[in-house]
């Protein structure tokens, strides 16, 4: 007994074998006697455990009966550890705590202060070398843990054989395992104050996860990659910009397309690499915008309630796969954005919820805390180390896989302390306003980093009230976002295109209000996935009349939306008439393109997006007042709106008409600032598109005849329900 005493503590050797100590690297591995060491390993599964230096092999004593060995010998300059299993097996292992921490003091300095901006380099999983020992280097946030493991099939899921070395001044809890590498699986165990275990967690920070339904994180490192885009990041900034043409395609990777033969699986990101970026590519559209690809539990939740932010799903492939897609379009000439979600997370016990027995990243008080709409979890906008870690998932994004742009989702959510919630439900802001002043303190941080390192890169925020400056810098007193969607021109023109004909002279201003604060941000104009879901249908089904009528009314309001100011962006299936609502466990309805009144639809919006990008007049001045003047918005009897569109160069312009009633209109005359020939460049009522073919003969020449305040006219023929573009010859 007196032997086993001098070896160890018996209070500790209880703590350490019942996985209970608290700081672990105190009892095990190698300490000092001054010419001699104690070292004491635990291994649970042992008969025997030997120590290997170069002087030959040293048995250990066990000296709990649960499996904590400890030998006394002269100082070796080095050891493995030879353990012999209860079943015979031999293997041979180096001691995980003879390593010293690897986190350095200007890293727990940058963690505590809240300005590490790329926590993800040092916190979560990651292969690295320790004196010349190959292994994974685990490190995680947890203030508040007794203890804090990482368990896998390494260990057997034992919580005692790898606990975590905590550095206090920071919170954090590393571990180096030596022979570890890519694609080992883990998780983090953690016991809570009180001796509470809690369910085992995610890595915060873990690059990859297993495929859902399964739950743990994946060992991945992010190999340096030869990209291939160069040229595409060299342009982004330009591409990026409010002056550039910005078309963008919203896709949801799990159902755009699906492999009907091999158990209608969805597409990989390798296939996707390869069919999706010819597809977009075709169809002209300058950017696509992925649902969130962020690692998520339950998929009816399309990755809106994301547990794994640093992760992409492992439903299509590995995340080297995803670089590849991003790859893939960019050397096609497209951007890539993804959905951000920073305004919430899911309730599931192996995610961010309670992470350490107490409320860390989320807010305590429920008030603050739940979103009520989705029975989620909102972060502590003011836990410095929360912030840090969503402005290095931010940068992560931008700086790991390219991606061009974050939309941030739900930002109306982080706005407002009362969103969706009755009276007595919230808690009112130190000057007793519902903003939520430290989300606006967050949104605005982020943006600045964001666009601080990376000048090139665009933040779009979903944003469905009218809170001032979303998309104003953040020195002018904006959050400092580059784009905003407009969601009331999205609400306005779907109720007047949902209506029929003969009322819409009652409803014109639905087409005509969005001008009287256009100019406010810039706006991007969403036909979003939201429109397509819980019950409302698609938009093709919100079209009036018959057939017939449908295919005109969606080709006229297409027409609309890409002759008006602001960027567009449309979801998947939209762009040929999907008919019914879209399903996220089903693939988009290709075979309709079979029906030539679908595959007008394509085409048109294909043309529209050439048209767009070909014509500066079209996208230069999206969000500047100069760029837009109403022809005549006056015309409500006939249902007929018409407009110009203004480049930077004031001498190149288009006029639009739009009818909007079944009707032909003869001799329809519209004022023009200029003499000459205007041509026809595109007409949504044209046969190609799946019209009538009424048109103009290829254009009209200007008479000297005033009209519409302006020196000069055209006379016209209206097609019915239709969209028209003419271009002055110069």
């Amino acid at each position: 007994m007196s032997k086993k005493v001098t070896l160890v503590a018996r209070d500790a050797a209880d703590a350490i074998a019942r996985g209970r100590h608290g700081d672990p690297f105190a009892v095990l591995g190698p300490h000092d006697l001054g010419t001699d060491v104690i070292i004491r390993s635990l291994q649970p599964q042992a008969r025997r455990v030997s120590v290997l230096t170069k002087a030959g092999e040293t048995e250990m004593e066990r000296v709990h009966p649960d499996g904590l060995f400890a030998v006394r010998l002269p100082r070796p300059a080095s050891y493995r550890l030879a353990v012999e299993e209860q079943d015979g097996r031999v293997f041979e292992i180096d001691d995980p705590y003879r390593f010293p921490p690897l986190l350095g003091d200007l890293d727990i300095h940058l963690l505590v202060e809240g300005t590490h901006l790329r926590t993800f380099e040092k916190l979560g999983a990651h292969l690295r070398e320790a004196d010349g020992i190959a292994g994974v280097h685990f490190a995680v946030w947890a203030p508040n843990a007794d203890r804090v493991s990482v368990v896998g099939d390494f260990n057997g899921w034992d919580g005692r054989r790898h606990a975590m070395r905590r550095r206090h001044d920071a919170g954090v809890w590393e571990i180096f395992i030596p022979g570890l590498g890519q694609g080992c699986v883990y998780k983090f165990e953690i016991l809570a104050r009180g001796g509470v275990l809690l369910p085992l967690k995610a890595d915060p920070y873990g690059h990859f996860a297993e495929v859902p339904p399964k739950t743990a994180s994946v060992v991945w490192e992010l190999a340096e990659r030869p990209w291939r885009d160069a040229d595409w990041m060299a342009a982004q900034k330009a591409r990026n910009d409010r002056h550039a043409p910005v078309s963008i395609y919203e896709v949801h990777l799990g159902s755009w397309r699906r492999v009907p033969e091999d158990g209608n699986r969805p597409l990989s990101y390798l296939e996707q690499a390869e069919q999706l970026a010819d597809y977009v590519a075709e169809m002209g559209f300058t950017h696509v915008e992925f649902l969130p690809v962020h690692e998520h539990p339950f998929g009816g939740s399309w990755g809106y309630q994301p547990v794994g932010l640093f992760a992409p799903t492992s439903r299509y492939g590995s995340p080297e796969e995803f670089r590849a897609l991003v790859e893939s379009l960019h050397c096609r000439g497209i951007g890539v954005i993804v959905d951000w979600v920073a305004g919430h997370f899911p309730n599931d016990p192996h995610g961010l919820h309670y992470f350490d027995g107490t409320h860390l990243y989320e807010h305590e008080d429920p008030r603050l805390g739940i979103h009520k709409d989705w029975n989620t979890q909102i972060y502590n906008y003011g836990r410095k180390e929360v912030m840090n870690y969503l402005y290095a998932n931010a940068l992560y994004w931008l700086e790991e896989y390219h991606v061009d742009g974050l939309r941030v989702d739900a930002v109306a959510s982080m706005l407002y302390l009362d969103y969706s919630r009755d009276p007595g439900e919230w808690i009112p802001n130190r000057y007793g306003g519902n903003e939520n002043l430290e989300a606006i303190d967050f949104l605005r941080r982020m943006n600045q980093v964001v666009y601080g390192e990376h000048p090139g890169a665009m933040t779009v925020a979903e944003e469905s009230t009218a809170w001032p400056g979303v998309s104003r810098p953040v020195h002018l007193g904006g959050l400092g976002f580059g784009f905003k969607w407009n969601m009331g021109w999205m609400h306005d023109t779907l109720r007047y295109f949902g209506k029929d004909p003969i009322h819409r002279r009652y409803h014109h201003d639905d087409l005509t209000f969005a001008q009287l604060y256009a100019y406010h941000e810039n706006f991007v104009l969403p036909l979003s996935h939201d429109e397509v879901v819980h019950g409302k249908g698609s938009i093709f089904g919100r079209m009036p009349g018959d057939p017939w009528q449908k295919f005109a009314n969606l080709r006229a309001y297409y027409g609309f939306m890409w002759t008006q100011p602001g960027k567009k962006l449309l979801f998947m299936g939209c762009e040929f008439a999907q008919e019914r609502e879209w399903d996220e466990d089903a693939s988009l309805d290709w075979h309709l393109l079979n029906d030539p009144r679908h595959e007008g639809i394509r085409r048109l919006v294909r043309d529209l997006n050439r048209l767009y990008r070909s014509e500066p007049a079209l996208h230069q001045l999206d969000n500047d007042s100069r760029g837009f003047a109403w022809i005549d918005c006056t015309d409500r009897d006939n249902s007929v709106l018409t407009w110009r569109r203004m480049a930077q160069d004031p001498a190149d312009f288009l006029v639009v008409a739009g009818s909007y009633t079944p009707l032909v209109r003869e001799n329809y005359r519209i004022g023009v600032p200029e003499a000459g020939y205007y041509r026809e460049i595109l007409n949504t009522d044209s046969e190609w598109y799946g019209g009538s073919n009424v048109h103009n003969d290829g254009g009209v020449w200007a008479d000297e005849v005033p009209w519409n305040g302006q020196p000069w006219s055209i006379r016209l023929t209206l097609p019915p329900l239709a969209t028209c573009v003419f271009k002055r010859d110069r």
